[in-house]
């Protein structure tokens, strides 16, 4: 036998190493589309796309429509998938337990709060995603407190619900403020370039 020909027996007996990488994306639920950024990124490891989004829908269709998911999805050779679905990110939860849309805009603005109780619940909702399961609830309320320190939302023992009202309603009006100094900005910048 020719040294050819014993190498390519050797191909034949060996199994392709996969080198794709998994996709991961925050998918909204209920509303996956073929349209990017999530389409794109489908098409790119040809996976069909019609087909993942009416499978995503449909395993998310008893959630409330909107709430981001992390999505991994790990593709085959056979262009088939696996998609595994976690709970929403963290900041999500802490901006819901918070009543708040946005977090801080500047540094060390209080964008909202909330309780010690309010926390533990959101660690052990989060202490059900795969990539915490090793982490102590300890762990995970640490990590907590440090992503709701970075959106600006502060930790307190209890809250006024009249003091809090008025808290977000401030807030608010500042939002607004904000948001239009930035399209004056914006504006005048514009004007400067024509």
């Amino acid at each position: 036998m020719s040294k050819s020909g014993g190498r390519k027996m050797i191909k034949k007996l060996t199994e392709k190493v996969d080198h794709s990488s998994k996709l991961r994306t925050n998918v909204l639920a209920g509303m996956a589309s073929s349209a990017p950024p999530l389409g794109s990124q489908l098409g790119q490891r040809n996976i069909n796309i019609a087909n993942f989004c009416k499978d995503f829908n449909q395993r998310t269709i008893n959630m409330k429509e909107g709430i981001p998911l992390p999505c991994r999805v790990k593709v085959h050779s056979d262009r088939s998938y696996n998609l595994v679905i976690h709970n929403p990110p963290a900041t999500y939860y802490l901006k819901q337990a918070a009543g708040i849309q946005t977090g801080r805009m500047k540094k060390g603005e209080v964008a909202g709060k909330i309780t010690l109780k309010h926390l533990y619940e959101i660690a052990k909702i989060k202490s059900e995603d795969p990539p915490l399961a090793l982490l102590s609830l300890k762990d995970i309320c640490n990590m907590m407190v440090g992503i709701a320190r970075s959106c600006g939302i502060e930790i307190v023992r209890e809250i006024d619900p009249e003091e809090y009202k008025e808290f977000l309603k401030n807030r608010k009006e500042e939002i607004a403020k904000y948001r239009e100094e930035l399209r004056l900005a914006k504006e005048s910048k514009m004007l400067r370039t024509n």
